[in-house]
């Protein structure tokens, strides 16, 4: 059985970026470009409308061309499912919030990831190993780069 995992914005930021000068940077992007190949063959891979939009913002501030973004976000676009965003995503965002103590769009994320049916978050914003509502455990893959 495929595990249903959520990705977050930044594993896709950093598998984009090759910055070969900071030296943990790069650790990030092979790092990131790993964990997605792996991913791509062995699970339901999971984003919301949200990360399809903090991906573009992030991108664009790199200063790469339009073209090259849309390329990108329509590679991603074809290997995931998209969890939109809904009402009730964000009632149950502000409950998350409230409980846990994220951000607004850090509980957003989380939101869409307990809707989508995910049991696994991969993202480097939140703290690595914690379980949320009993269901949904959040993983940093850059974890062991950053100790």
């Amino acid at each position: 059985m495929k595990d249903k995992v959520f990705i977050d914005t930044n594993i896709f930021v950093y598998a984009f970026l090759k910055n070969k000068s900071n030296r943990i940077e790069f650790q990030k992007n092979k790092c990131a470009r790993e964990l997605l190949k792996n991913l791509s063959n062995n699970n339901i891979n999971t984003i919301s409308t949200q990360v399809c939009g903090e991906y573009y913002s992030a991108l664009s501030k790199y200063k790469i061309p339009d073209k090259t973004i849309q390329q990108s976000l329509d590679s991603i676009l074809e290997a995931t499912k998209v969890q939109a965003i809904t009402k009730n995503s964000i009632i149950k965002c502000l409950s998350l919030k409230n409980k846990y103590n994220y951000s607004y769009w850090d509980s957003l994320i989380l939101s869409s990831a307990l809707e989508s049916g995910s049991s696994i978050l991969y993202s480097e914003d939140m703290q690595n190993n914690q379980i949320i509502n009993g269901h949904l455990t959040i993983k940093n893959p850059f974890y062991e780069i950053l100790l």
